[in-house]
C-alpha cells in the first residue's frame, strides 16, 4: 500500500519536470470543450430560429387574415381584388411557405395565375423595343437598290449587299434581297386552258389488234380528234407497213383539214416514211411517255 502512494506522489512531478508529457493531455481537454461549446451554440441557434419562424409565421398569417379583412369591410356587393391586394398576395406567396392556409377569399391556383400573368408581362416588356420592327431605311437607299438592280440583272442580292458596304450604306443582305425588283414571269395557262385553246387541234393516232374467227390477227389504224372524240379515219390491215401508215395520215386528213399536233406512240411502225409525211403536212409531232399505257 505504501509502494503505491509512493508512486502516485511521483506522477505529478514526473510530468512537471516534462513539458512535452503535457502538451498532449492540453490539446485533449481544449478539444472537448471546443465540441461541447459547438454543440452548445449549434443547439442555441436552432431553438432561436425556431423562435423566430414562429413568431415570423404568426405575424405573416396575422397580415394575411388582416388584409382580407380589410377586403371584406371596403367591399360593395361581392368582394374584388384590386391590383394592390394581388401584388401583396404574389409576393406572400413568395415568401412564406404556408400562405395557402391563410387564404380564403379566393383559390391558391388563382394567386398563382396572377403570378404567371406578371411574369409574362415583365418579359414582354422588356423584350420590346423602343420602335418595333426593323429600323428605317432612307428613301434614296432604296432607289439606289433598285437602280443597281435594274443595271445589273446579273447581280444578285450579296454582290449589291457588298457594294453598298462598299458605299458606306450599313444594311443587311436579306433587306436587300428584299428590296430589290422582282422579275415577274407572266403566268402560265393551266392545264384546262391549254386544252381549251389547243384542242381543236389534237389528233391521235394508234393501232389495235382485232383477232379474226380464222385465228388471224388484223391492225386497226385509228386517228382520233379530241375536240369531240370523233373518230376521223380507221381502216384495217394484215400486214401493216411505214408507207401504209404514212398513206392513212393522207387519206384522213386531205388538202387543208390537217391538225396542227398529232399525238402518237414511240411504236418502230412510225418510220422516216411516216415522220417526212407529217413534215410535209405541217403537223407537229407529240410523242407520248416511253412505255406510257396511254
Amino acid at each position: 500500500m505504501s509502494v503505491k502512494r509512493h508512486i502516485a506522489r511521483l506522477r505529478p512531478l514526473s510530468i512537471a519536470k516534462n513539458p512535452s508529457a503535457r502538451i498532449p493531455l492540453i490539446i485533449q481537454v481544449v478539444t472537448s470543450t471546443l465540441q461541447l461549446m459547438i454543440e452548445t451554440l449549434r443547439w442555441l441557434s436552432i431553438f432561436i430560429i425556431a423562435t423566430l419562424r414562429e413568431r415570423r409565421d404568426l405575424a405573416l398569417e396575422n397580415l394575411a387574415l388582416r388584409q382580407q379583412l380589410g377586403v371584406l369591410k371596403r367591399r360593395h356587393g361581392v368582394a374584388r381584388l384590386k391590383k394592390g391586394d394581388r401584388l401583396f398576395w404574389v409576393v406572400l406567396s413568395r415568401i412564406w411557405a404556408p400562405w395557402r392556409q391563410a387564404l380564403h377569399l379566393v383559390n391558391g391556383d388563382t394567386v398563382v395565375g396572377w403570378q404567371r400573368k406578371g411574369f409574362r408581362f415583365y418579359w414582354t416588356r422588356i423584350s420590346q423595343r423602343g420602335s418595333p420592327g426593323r429600323p428605317p431605311l432612307s428613301s434614296e437607299a432604296r432607289a439606289l437598290i433598285k437602280q443597281m438592280a435594274t443595271a445589273n440583272p446579273y447581280w444578285g442580292a450579296p454582290r449589291i449587299h457588298g457594294e453598298l458596304l462598299k458605299l458606306g450604306v450599313q444594311i443587311s443582305e436579306r433587306t436587300v434581297s428584299r428590296l430589290m425588283p422582282k422579275c415577274r414571269k407572266p403566268p402560265s395557262q393551266t392545264w384546262k386552258a391549254f386544252l381549251n385553246n389547243h384542242v381543236q387541234g389534237l389528233v391521235s393516232v394508234d393501232f389495235f389488234t382485232v383477232p379474226t374467227v380464222s385465228f388471224r390477227v388484223l391492225f386497226v389504224f385509228v386517228a382520233l380528234a379530241h375536240h369531240r372524240r370523233r373518230v376521223m379515219h380507221f381502216n384495217v390491215t394484215e400486214h401493216p407497213t411505214t408507207a401504209w401508215t404514212a398513206q392513212q395520215i393522207v387519206e384522213a386528213f386531205p388538202e387543208d383539214t390537217a391538225p396542227r399536233h398529232l399525238i402518237r406512240d414511240r411504236d418502230q411502225i412510225y418510220g422516216e416514211c411516216f415522220r417526212n409525211r407529217l413534215r410535209d403536212m405541217d403537223i407537229t409531232e407529240v410523242l407520248a411517255a416511253p412505255q406510257s399505257p396511254w
